[in-house]
């Protein structure tokens, strides 16, 4: 059996600039973290007792005996990708689905580096986000952008660059005291909403061409922000304030993004003292991020008492293989 841990993700600046139709006339960046909340893939043979090929478990069972009939297409196309056939695969994460935190990019990564490592071969990071991108952009023709695949991938704290000839990882290099106040100083607050990103993606992508104006902003603060949290003689707390400023460009890319009742949450949030924030992920629910300096935080906990608070400290790792038992299994196919 191979186990992997994959983290999940929180975007802070440049959402939308990590598209190709955007990055590729432009440039895109993107400053994102990982952070200590995971998805698991478990990867093993089947054994030839039962009447089908291929079992698959998320928040659902399928058994199937040919890849083709899998109904999950990230899963479907994965071993499609890396010809794996006769399985058994198991998905599990420490937080929700469909809810702004990259979980579907996390459970693609790890299911690659867990059969990547089934079949004893070692895969680097980078290879592990391309295949990502290309299950997820490609063969299954999901709208958005890259940022999701690489940060889970690559792991930290990071400002991604994307141009024409593709995109590069640079981690933010960030005072260790300074990068614990930051983490000290950001709730997360999960709306109660789910949605499926890749639609919101598809309806912002229709228009990017309009939006052009804004996401161009959008990639001049990522600039602003890395030099506040680079800079120890700058403020902390400007990052709050950048937050608000691009979550409120953001919501002007399409109409899904927000709705009156993370709106309403958001507004509860500021007059109690949140200097800024935003919905993580492509919007319309999920995770609601929130900077509050500390001596404000229980005056907004009590603000948003009907909301559950997830505590969470970053993370550096990436993916990682945690359990590696590879049996032998000579496969029933020529391949």
């Amino acid at each position: 059996m191979i186990i992997s841990k994959t983290p999940l993700r929180m975007s802070f600046f440049g959402g939308g600039t990590d598209m190709p139709a955007f990055f590729n006339i432009h440039r895109g960046a993107v400053i994102s973290t990982t952070f200590d909340k995971y998805s698991y893939v478990s990867v093993r043979h089947l054994p030839r007792f039962f009447d089908y090929s291929n079992q698959v478990s998320y928040s659902r069972i399928e058994k199937v005996n040919e890849i083709s009939e899998i109904q999950n297409p990230a899963v479907r196309e994965t071993m499609r990708l890396l010809d794996m056939r006769e399985l058994i695969i198991s998905y599990d994460a420490d937080l929700p689905a469909r809810t702004g935190l990259a979980s579907s990019s996390s459970f693609v990564v790890g299911m690659l580096h867990a059969f990547h490592s089934l079949k004893g071969r070692y895969a680097s990071r980078k290879r592990l986000a391309d295949e990502a991108i290309h299950v997820e952009r490609d063969m299954c023709a999901e709208a958005g952008g890259w940022q999701d695949q690489i940060a889970v991938a690559f792991g930290g704290m990071n400002r991604i660059d994307f141009s024409s000839d593709g995109y590069e990882v640079h981690p933010i290099i960030i005072d260790k005291g300074r990068k614990k106040l930051l983490n000290d100083n950001l709730m997360l607050y999960y709306t109660g909403v789910s949605r499926f990103s890749a639609k919101i993606q598809d309806e912002a992508q229709k228009h990017l061409k309009d939006k052009e104006d804004y996401l161009i902003e959008m990639l001049n603060i990522v600039d602003e922000a890395e030099k506040v949290l680079v800079n120890r003689k700058s403020d902390i707390d400007e990052f709050g304030t950048l937050l608000d400023h691009t979550w409120r460009l953001k919501r002007q890319l399409s109409d899904g993004i927000s709705t009156s009742f993370i709106d309403e949450i958001y507004e509860r949030a500021k007059a109690a003292g949140a200097l800024g924030g935003k919905l993580l992920g492509a919007g319309g629910g999920g995770f609601l991020l929130l900077y509050v300096r500390q001596e404000q935080q229980p005056i907004v906990r009590q603000a948003l008492k009907d909301l559950l608070l997830v505590p969470f400290r970053f993370e550096n790792n990436g993916t990682e293989i945690i359990y590696y038992d590879p049996e032998e299994y000579p496969p029933a196919y020529q391949g």
